[in-house]
């Protein structure tokens, strides 16, 4: 497992991830919290090369405004 990043907040029905340096996850991987629980799915990268963001379209029981500040993985 690898820490994909933070979610800073909520836009359009999508979490916002700022990945923690340039390496990050790719578009289609799959992301979970810290209790393994699937969260949802990265569907775009965006923002500067250093630490860019990623959109994660949540799961349909995921909580969206429950998960700012939590940290993501992927396996």
């Amino acid at each position: 497992m690898y820490r994909v990043g933070e979610v800073v907040r909520t836009a359009q029905g999508l979490a916002v991830v700022r990945s923690p340096d340039a390496e990050h996850a790719e578009i289609g991987t799959e992301v979970l919290d810290d209790e393994l629980t699937d969260v949802g799915r990265v569907v775009d990268v965006f923002g500067p090369v250093e630490q860019p963001y990623l959109a994660v379209t949540p799961e349909a029981d995921v909580h969206l405004p429950g998960l700012v500040g939590r940290v993501l993985y992927a396996r």
